[in-house]
């Protein structure tokens, strides 16, 4: 009796998986030395899918439902083993069942500036971040490109795979949004709607479907932060150049009032001026911009009680300096040539 009861231990007659926790995408159903009764019981719960593997060859592959194991459940296994219709003896096969559950809230960001192009501003850099889902699309593709053989594959095992995937596509997915590198801030869901794009077909050759990705945060470097700062400085004033040389001489007048104050020389302190992009030579030039930007009342006063106008006379080098301010706004697309042209000739006009 016991003989008996040694060798029916020998055979499966139910196979099936029950999750214990999360994380596990797919498992490996424990055969050791036994075999499969013929027409033993298969239970695949919902978000499962097994599949049946005969000696390394992807064979029958099962969606949620009961099953009784025979010949007419297991075509290709039938097939593969050459077995007769009426054959009923306990055969061996490897059982995997995959989670097609979604697995949400994983993480991706870029653990370094990554360099993109940008039609605007050339190579810059910028870091991300956000989260996504996914589920196994494809178990059989899954097992044979990602899983294989292991008893056990976990998200974990394959986080590196993604995020490397999802760090790969960012730069083709800027250019293919059309979104300007300093409007990505504000247009994080058109980026990633743009990203989705990109990794999907990646996704799909593994396996694996991508169910929603998130942008959360873009950061800008330093450099074009400033450069953002200054274009909002001149959307406040309407763009127009004018205003907005008058706009920075305000912004500089705490400078000049910190370095008397402090007893620091004026020099540093105009270059720390012209510095912010000003673009506003120093003497006369400084006080006919605060005195149409601030007071234009007064300067039209003042104006009308000189008999002959005093002509504004720059040296040279302040010109020089000037339009090297000017041209470094016009590199950067804060002025346009046109303003750039015009803001010249005028500065020509006041050499000696």
């Amino acid at each position: 009796m016991a003989l008996m009861d040694f060798i029916k231990k020998q055979f499966i007659d139910i196979i099936q998986w029950t999750e214990t926790g999360d994380g596990t995408l797919a498992w490996r159903f424990p055969m050791a030395e036994m075999e499969i009764q013929n027409g033993a019981s298969l239970t695949v719960r919902e978000s499962q899918v097994a599949v049946f593997v005969n000696e390394g060859q992807v064979a029958d592959v099962f969606g949620p439902g009961m099953y009784k194991l025979t010949t007419q459940t297991l075509p290709v296994l039938t097939y593969l083993k050459n077995w007769d219709k009426l054959f009923e003896s306990p055969f061996k096969s490897d059982v995997y069942f995959f989670s097609t559950r979604q697995q949400v809230d994983q993480k991706w960001g870029t653990p370094q500036p990554i360099t993109i192009r940008d039609k605007d501003f050339g190579a810059v850099r910028l870091r991300a971040f956000g989260n996504y889902s996914f589920r196994i699309g494809d178990a059989k593709l899954f097992h044979t490109e990602i899983s294989g053989t292991r008893d056990i594959y976990s998200v974990a095992d394959l986080d590196g795979q993604l995020r490397g995937l999802v760090l790969q596509n960012i730069s083709n997915a800027i250019a293919s949004s059309g979104v300007p590198f300093l409007d990505l801030a504000a247009n994080q869901i058109q980026f990633a709607q743009a990203l989705a794009a990109q990794l999907v077909p990646e996704f799909e050759k593994i396996g694996i479907k991508l169910e929603n990705i998130t942008v959360q945060n873009v950061s800008l470097p330093e450099e074009l932060q400033k450069i953002l700062d200054q274009k909002i400085g001149m959307g406040m004033v309407g763009n127009d150049m004018g205003k907005f040389m008058q706009y920075q001489t305000a912004q500089a007048i705490p400078k000049f009032a910190e370095g008397a104050g402090s007893g620091g020389g004026g020099g540093g302190i105009a270059g720390d001026a012209m510095g912010l992009g000003a673009g506003v030579a120093l003497g006369q030039v400084l006080a006919q911009n605060l005195a149409q930007g601030l007071s234009p009342s007064a300067a039209a006063q003042a104006a009308a009680t000189q008999q002959q106008p005093a002509v504004a006379v720059v040296s040279p080098v302040d010109v020089m300096t000037t339009l090297e301010k000017l041209g470094e706004l016009k590199t950067k697309g804060i002025l346009t040539q046109e303003e750039f042209d015009a803001k010249k000739a005028e500065l020509l006009k006041k050499l000696v």
